[in-house]
């Protein structure tokens, strides 16, 4: 069975916005810092892969990446995914209460109280074409809150959306990434992956596209721009042999006694 390697891109939304560059704004972490992994939690990432093989020098099994971004600071993916829509209703029904209350105290027209409900309402924000991995829905703030009725301040940054890898490991056919999809609704049901071939040890290069969302205000109605940039990571593929997980040594029968020892 192929062995399961989990990179997480975290990025800095706010500041990668801000410059238009991944460069000092996205976190690269992995689980295989035990074997060997360098860069952990910079943008230097060096992810280590063992090339396994059995002792006759043929490989043994491929390795696969599994690649999630997540935004630093927002609102975490594994919050249920309707969240936003029970946010975005029950914001319209309090709305709703509070409206009929203030009607019948003192008639419509009464500013402030109006006033004050429309910012508890929030505001919508569309999504535009082009745009991946979003719908039109109200704006939530860092908390979880709806947004009031200026959202550009302080608001919950969509999580990033992967477009594509490219790059040295993928122009030499080290790996083979692809966009699946999977039961798991934390990434919207999307995530990428890949197999590398480990039968040429080395360090290989590669390149990650990520499409970010900017919330900007046009003709009067808040829209969600996309903002593409890119960021760098390596692999680096080493040639062990496979061994006995118990022994460290070749593959074979365990060391068991005959019979069991005495005390």
């Amino acid at each position: 069975m192929a062995q399961q390697h989990g990179i997480i891109v975290l990025i800095d939304v706010a500041n990668a916005l801000e410059s238009r560059t991944l460069d000092g704004n996205a976190y690269w972490f992995d689980n295989m810092k035990f074997l060997g992994s360098a860069g952990e939690g910079t943008q230097q990432l060096v992810t280590i892969v063992p090339g396994t093989y059995y002792m006759d020098g043929s490989q043994a099994t491929e390795q696969v990446l599994n690649w999630l971004p997540a935004a630093l600071g927002a609102i975490p993916p594994t919050v249920p995914v309707n969240y936003h829509a029970e946010r975005a209703q029950q914001t319209d029904r309090q709305a709703l209460e509070q409206l009929a209350a203030l009607t019948e105290a003192t008639g419509i027209g009464a500013g402030t109280g109006v006033e004050r409900i429309q910012g508890e309402v929030g505001r919508r924000a569309r999504r535009p074409r082009g745009s991946r991995s979003l719908t039109t829905g109200k704006v939530l703030d860092v908390t979880g809150q709806v947004a009031g009725t200026d959202p550009t301040a302080a608001y919950n940054y969509p999580k990033p959306v992967i477009t594509g890898i490219t790059g040295q490991a993928v122009d030499e056919k080290i790996m083979y990434p692809a966009q699946y999809g999977s039961p798991d609704m934390v990434y919207d049901g999307w995530y990428w992956a890949a197999t590398v071939d480990t039968s040429r040890p080395g360090v290989y290069p590669y390149r990650m596209d990520v499409q970010l969302h900017e919330l900007v205000e046009r003709d009067g109605e808040l829209v969600w721009e996309s903002v593409n940039l890119a960021c760098d990571s390596a692999l680096k593929i080493t040639a062990e042999p496979k061994v006995n997980g118990f022994t460290h040594a070749g593959l074979g029968a365990l060391p068991v006694p005959a019979t069991p020892p005495t005390a």
